[in-house]
């Protein structure tokens, strides 16, 4: 009997880059992103609710096109997609991109550059990643919770058999732009949404960056740009610090990052998509402190702090569906997408999580009832 044995390793790297209207002919950015010898070859797909609130967007794109003809040069006009869940539960929307890499030749040397939230970046990463095996793709992240959080990572993915990221893959980018402009349109719900992701990466690892949106708070709940853009700086590097240093492509059983996340991506799925990611994060960390604290784990004190700014920048802590009988089947299914043991991280004091292996059902739904009664009082705990 013989073996041969083969091991390799392969060095990813991208930017992330942070600029305000990126697609002003005088700014040189998206320009200078690629490289400098060669002509950039590039499809670009816009999400519809970016096109809409910004219709100026289309043109802007290819004025500068035009004029960096020495550097760029684009396969068609943009495809516009619609937004949100719907990018990513209705497969036409990739079938669209696929169809187009076909029709116009785009090989591994050209870029696919999506623009929008993150469902239709993780959809468009997608359709990048399997097609040729893998076209670069560049992502411009257009909310609050893609510029901090799911915009600069590395996981591409759609929804299948009604199961969150049921289909995907890790590809990373070839790089991400932040533009600041982007969020200036966002609605109340949309800017919101994506401060619980700063919320969550804080509370597991960085006490510091907790106080600062604690400190902040006011003026997050009043749109104010410096403090949500110090916000999403410290998110995304945060982000991308444990990218570097763990398991980026996942292969254990354990995804600090989810902290919350068991129990929102059931939500979504049980409000058919009604509540934006960012909401129902907010929601399963409520959850989780919760159970953290009748667990014996978090202290009363830092319960309190948590539920207190959650409330204080105007997000929901309880909805219906958070007592259906099948979102503790998102338990399962949090454990059938990672394989191996179940690993659930929870709250051990605001800047600590550590993981566990098994939760009480019981005390989840005490918690349940907890974030009921506080949700009907509408005031801080």
């Amino acid at each position: 009997m013989k073996s041969l044995s083969q091991s390799f390793s392969v060095a990813f790297q991208y930017q992330v880059h942070f600029t305000d209207q990126l697609f002003r002919v005088e700014n040189l950015l998206f320009k200078d992103v690629f490289p400098q010898d060669s002509l950039a070859k590039l499809f670009i797909v816009v999400d519809e609710g970016v096109s809409d609130a910004h219709p100026q967007l289309l043109a802007e794109i290819k004025n500068y096109a035009q004029a960096h003809s020495n550097s760029l040069a684009l396969f068609a006009d943009p495809l516009v997609v619609a937004g949100g869940e719907e990018a990513k539960n209705n497969t036409q929307y990739f079938q669209q991109i696929i169809q187009a890499v076909d029709s116009y030749r785009i090989d591994r040397h050209s870029y696919i550059v999506g623009i929008g939230g993150g469902a239709v970046l993780d959809m468009i990463g997608l359709a990048a990643a399997v097609s040729h095996r893998g076209v670069r793709h560049i992502r411009i992240p257009t909310t609050v919770l893609s510029q901090n959080d799911s915009g600069v990572g590395v996981k591409n993915g759609v929804n299948y058999f009604g199961k969150k990221n049921f289909l995907g893959t890790f590809a990373p980018p070839y790089a991400v732009i932040n533009d600041a402009a982007f969020l200036s349109t966002l609605d109340d719900r949309d800017w919101r949404a994506g401060i619980a992701e700063a919320i969550k990466v804080a509370l597991i690892k960085d006490k510091a960056f907790w106080e600062r949106i604690e400190q902040d708070a006011i003026a997050l709940a009043n749109r104010d740009q410096e403090a949500m853009q110090y916000l999403i700086h410290r998110c995304a590097e945060m982000h991308l610090q444990h990218i570097a240093g763990g398991d980026p492509f996942e292969m254990g059983s354990s995804r600090p990052l989810d902290f919350g996340h068991w129990a929102a991506h059931k939500l979504e799925q049980l409000t058919d998509y009604q509540l934006r990611h960012g909401e129902a994060v907010a929601i399963g960390i409520a959850l989780d402190v919760t159970y953290s604290h009748l667990k014996g784990m978090l202290s009363e004190a830092d319960l309190h702090r948590i539920i207190n700014l959650l409330l204080q920048l105007g997000f929901d802590i309880y909805t219906p569906e958070l007592t259906e009988p099948d979102l503790l089947r998102g338990l399962d299914e949090f454990q059938e997408h990672l394989g191996g043991q179940l690993t659930i991280m929870l709250l051990e004091e605001i800047g600590r999580g550590i993981e566990v292996h098994d939760m009480d059902k019981s005390l989840i739904q005490q918690a349940m009832g907890q974030l009921a009664e506080l949700q009907a009082a509408k005031v801080p705990s």
